[in-house]
């Protein structure tokens, strides 16, 4: 077989395996020890809103209490299980009052060795407990506090059938596969010093560290001359002596670690700390992924790795698949292999360090570094991978360091740490990415394309352990599961929770408004129109009113304009074509005085209230009215497609029409202080801002809004309502209800321009069951 897999290199002639080379599944497992904001590690338990750690299939504890550890779910690109990562980040760091996490591999100030608290998992996780128990007796609770980065990468069976297709290799398609994750893991074993050269992020550890020596069982000072990653060397976290499994066969593998546990070497095969794991289906011997563990926590990256190293590992690991290798992988080659791993971790940064090649014969670092890189490059071309720009940049990256090895992030590490000392260096950086979620809060990294209100929605999934899945990404059509519950939801806000006919009914206004003067609501009084002639021919029974002209079915504000005092019937028929292009029937009602309100409705229950406030600029007699949205535009919370808080303000027909009733233009210089309106409808999606009013409304008006909902049948509703003055009581004639909306956004109510952030993507999920 293993000839054959040898033969694999030449299956990249075949345009569909070059095509198909990077397919894989991505996940990542990190841990960070939190801390206190003078850099000594937490003694506090791990956070209760961030859900039960038992069960939580994304954020639990490693081996202690203070050790926070998050979990990516497989998924189909880097890009993605990074964002999924650096969103985990995000949402542990908005949930931790007064601690911060900890962005090194080394520890932080750690208490005397029995104030590091295990982890605990209650009655249901006591073998867990047990089992940390017997590490920190064998270990020492210190080293157990070192913590990285586990990248996680499976073949995808797609590939692996094609692989084998082409290859023509002997046997089943089961133990094709077995032979190609051992290849991978075998050269990864043979070169796997080059990512900790590339990577290596923990050259210094605070003086105050003292870890007791596997061999002596005295503590001592963790140091090593020239390090580059004393995590990874022989100091760092690693078993009491250096075990050798065989990879030659899955069959050879098992055996070898079993012998281990027989003599007591080890309590569970989970226990051998090898730089590279192959893992299992649960209760299975069934091949699932490998999981690379030499990766450092990168303190100049909030997420604790780049997109880059991880482009760049997975890269690697392809080339060892498809690397042809000679003989068996026997001990002695794998005990120069370990050799040179803690050559390069204790001494990585002496530029004339000498390693040990497979031959057994002396050969520089530099040269071998050349020499593999070389490799890879080809490897790279030969697969078509550079096409890939991510990958492209990622191995331009990785030249840049061998050819400027002081360029490497371990170097930077210890100036920093020399410049700023080991605690204040990291303390600072970890102030900095606290700073940096909070200001990201509203998204979920990776999954930017998709609307704002659907990524608020996943996130409190994540922190709650709901696993989702992405049904249709144009749609924004996800599912939610917990157990053996599955909800399906399109938009963050349209659910099983309603029916059909009640959806139906919002989106036609003429039929809302038909439900709600029934329950004696007040609505706008106005016609409907299904030809546009006779619309624009009755622009004499509206000449001098405030009108409002709207499709019959809109959402968003598209469509709507609103005139005010409607006295030029030529803007009058722009505004009927207007509503006429979104809809073929055509609403034209009168327009109510005050102001609007946007109530959030869930269950009978108001849970928020905005006033939008049309899009707007404010004059400095300097600049012009397209100038000052430019500047305004510029808001990093403004975006466009819903997926940031506010919208961009725009400059179209709309924005013009309504200008042009003021007597301006888009070239027009307000005065100092004055505010221009863009436009009269106060819409988000149109560039409005929104100000938060749920605690300052009276409640009669909430009773209004439930009620009509409770007309429609609705169990979620974003309802429109027109408000004289809200500290007044509603009466027959000092508020309307203009629209009701289907799938109403979360985000605006959970990042208002101004005011409190009501949690609507946490009460959806309540009203779901989750």
């Amino acid at each position: 077989m293993k000839n054959l897999l040898n033969n694999i290199a030449d299956t990249l002639k075949c345009e569909s395996i070059r095509n198909s080379v990077l397919n894989g599944k991505f996940g990542i497992e990190k841990e960070n020890v939190r801390v206190d904001f003078n850099g000594c590690m937490a003694k506090t338990p791990h956070p209760g809103i961030l859900g039960d750690k038992f069960q939580h299939p994304f954020i639990t504890t490693d081996f202690s209490e203070s050790q926070v550890e998050m979990i990516t779910p497989p998924l189909q690109s880097i890009a993605e299980v990074h964002g999924y990562l650096e969103t985990l980040q995000d949402v542990i760091t908005e949930n931790l009052e007064g601690e911060l996490l900890w962005p090194q591999s080394m520890p932080p100030l750690l208490p005397d060795e029995d104030d590091i608290p295990i982890a605990r998992f209650g009655e249901k996780g006591i073998q867990k407990e047990k089992y940390r128990e017997e590490l920190a007796s064998r270990y020492g609770r210190e080293r157990q506090m070192l913590t990285g980065i586990h990248f996680n990468f499976s073949l995808t069976n797609r590939l692996e059938r094609k692989l084998y297709k082409v290859s023509k290799a002997e046997g089943n398609l089961e133990e094709f596969r077995e032979n190609l994750y051992l290849k991978m893991v075998r050269n990864f074993m043979r070169y796997r010093w080059m990512l900790i050269w590339l990577f290596g992020e923990s050259p210094v550890s605070d003086p105050s560290l003292r870890l007791k020596s596997l061999k002596t069982g005295k503590k001592t000072f963790m140091s090593c001359n020239n390090a580059i990653s004393i995590r990874n060397s022989s100091a760092g976290y690693r078993n009491e002596e250096e075990y050798f499994v065989d990879y030659n066969s899955l069959e050879d593998y098992f055996s070898s670690i079993a012998d281990l546990i027989d003599q007591g070497k080890l309590l569970v095969d989970e226990e051998l700390y090898l730089p590279i794991r192959l893992k299992f289906l649960p209760g299975t011997k069934t091949l699932s992924h490998v999981e690379v563990r030499i990766l450092d926590l990168d303190p100049f990256e909030k997420s604790g790795v780049s997109k880059n190293r991880l482009y760049f590992t997975h890269l690697f690991l392809m080339y060892c698949l498809f690397k042809e290798e000679a003989d068996r992988y026997e001990e002695q080659e794998q005990k120069q292999a370990a050799e040179n791993q803690d050559l390069i971790a204790c001494f990585g940064l002496n530029p004339n360090l000498t390693l040990v090649n497979l031959d057994g014969t002396s050969v520089s670092c530099t040269n071998y570094l050349k020499q593999i890189y070389e490799e890879i490059q080809q490897f790279a071309v030969k697969a078509e991978i550079l096409d890939r720009e991510e990958y492209r940049i990622a191995l331009q990256e990785v030249n840049t360091f061998i050819q400027f090895p002081r360029r490497r992030s371990s170097q930077l590490v210890k100036l920093k740490i020399e410049e700023e000392g080991f605690i204040h260096f990291h303390l600072n950086q970890a102030k900095k990415y606290k700073e940096d979620s909070e200001m990201s809060g509203f998204r979920f990294h990776g999954f930017e394309d998709l609307e704002l209100s659907s990524q608020l929605l996943m996130k409190a999934a994540l922190r709650r352990g709901v696993e989702f899945n992405i049904l249709d990404r144009s749609e924004n059509f996800i599912s939610l599961t917990k157990g053996n519950k599955t909800e399906y939801i399109m938009q963050a806000t349209r659910t099983s929770l309603d029916n059909y006919s009640s959806v139906l009914m919002m989106e036609n206004k003429l039929v809302t408004k038909k439900i709600l003067e029934s329950a004696d609501i007040r609505t706008p009084q106005g016609f409907d129109y299904r030809e546009i002639l006779p619309a624009s021919s009755d622009f004499d029974l509206f000449e001098g009113k405030g009108i409002v002209v709207k499709p019959k079915s809109t959402n968003f504000g598209l469509g709507i304009t609103i005139l005010k005092e409607n006295n030029n019937e030529e803007i009058y028929k722009r505004a009927v074509n207007i509503a006429f292009e979104h809809d073929s029937s055509i609403l034209i009602e009168e327009f109510i005085s005050g102001k609007e309100y946007r109530f959030f409705v869930i269950q009978d229950r108001v849970y928020g209230i905005l006033h939008r406030v049309p899009a707007n600029v404010k004059g400095d007699g300097k600049k012009s009215i397209r100038e000052l949205v430019e500047i305004k535009n510029q808001d990093p919370l403004r975006g466009r497609g819903y997926h940031t808080p506010l919208e961009k303000i725009r400059l179209e027909e709309a924005e013009q029409i309504f200008l042009k009733g003021q007597g301006f233009d888009f070239e027009s210089i307000p005065s100092a202080n004055q505010i221009v309106y863009l436009r009269e409808n106060s819409n988000i999606s149109t560039g409005g801002d929104s100000i938060d009013f749920t605690d300052d409304i009276h409640e009669s008006y909430k009773e209004i809004a439930v009620n009509a909902a409770k007309a429609l049948g609705v169990q979620i509703t974003g309802l429109d309502m027109m408000i004289d003055n809200v500290s007044q009581p509603a009466g027959k004639d000092n508020y309307a209800i203009i629209e009701m909306n289907f799938n109403p956004a979360i985000h605006i109510h959970c990042f208002p321009f101004k005011g409190k952030n009501r949690l609507l993507n946490e009460k959806i999920l309540d009203a779901l069951g989750f």
